[in-house]
């Protein structure tokens, strides 16, 4: 006889978060509904309630992964580096974290979403945390920091539209001088 193991309310917490980060980035926050993610996970809407509340501090939870998954990225990409070539290392470790288009689909979601004052809040203080770190890393000139943010921004765009693998023209040009 197999004897079922009982999951903790943090292990499915975890579970409905995972499973609320692939909904959300594939269907936005409006578009995403609480049954689609209780069902990815098999629980009970209820306990999905229960254990977050409503659909909103769903989406927040989620959103805040997405941006420590980036945030973690950046450190372990940095680590032991300073300057220069701690903004090198973590663009490239950026670059390779867009290959999983659901964590670039979140974070859009999670600015597009941002016309919600709690959810402008959550994304403020997410990207200002990463800011801070590549500030503090790096050392770098605010100018420097605007360079390597805007470059950040620019991949997220050529991602969402897929041509990160674009063998001709201006997609293939623009992502050679990124990688320079």
């Amino acid at each position: 006889m197999v004897t079922a193991v009982r999951k903790t309310a943090e292990e499915r917490r975890e579970e409905i978060v995972e499973a609320a980060f692939a909904e959300f980035a594939e269907r936005g926050f409006h578009g995403t509904s609480t049954d689609s993610i209780a069902r990815r996970v098999g629980v009970s809407q209820p306990y999905l309630f229960r254990l977050f509340g409503t659909k909103k501090e769903l989406f927040l939870a989620a959103v805040n992964r997405c941006f420590r998954q980036t945030l973690e990225t950046f450190m372990r990409a940095a680590e032991g580096k300073r300057g220069e070539e701690a903004l090198e290392a973590m663009g490239k470790a950026y670059r390779e974290l867009l290959a999983d288009r659901t964590k670039l689909l979140m974070q859009m979601q999670a600015q597009v979403a941002s016309e919600d004052p709690e959810v402008r809040e959550v994304v403020r203080r997410n990207f200002g945390d990463i800011v801070e770190y590549v500030e503090r890393v790096s050392g770098a000139s605010p100018e420097r920091i605007v360079q390597f943010m805007s470059m950040g921004m620019l991949l997220n765009v050529i991602a969402a539209m897929d041509l990160l693998h674009d063998e001709e023209g201006w997609a293939k040009r623009l992502i050679g001088a990124c990688q320079e």
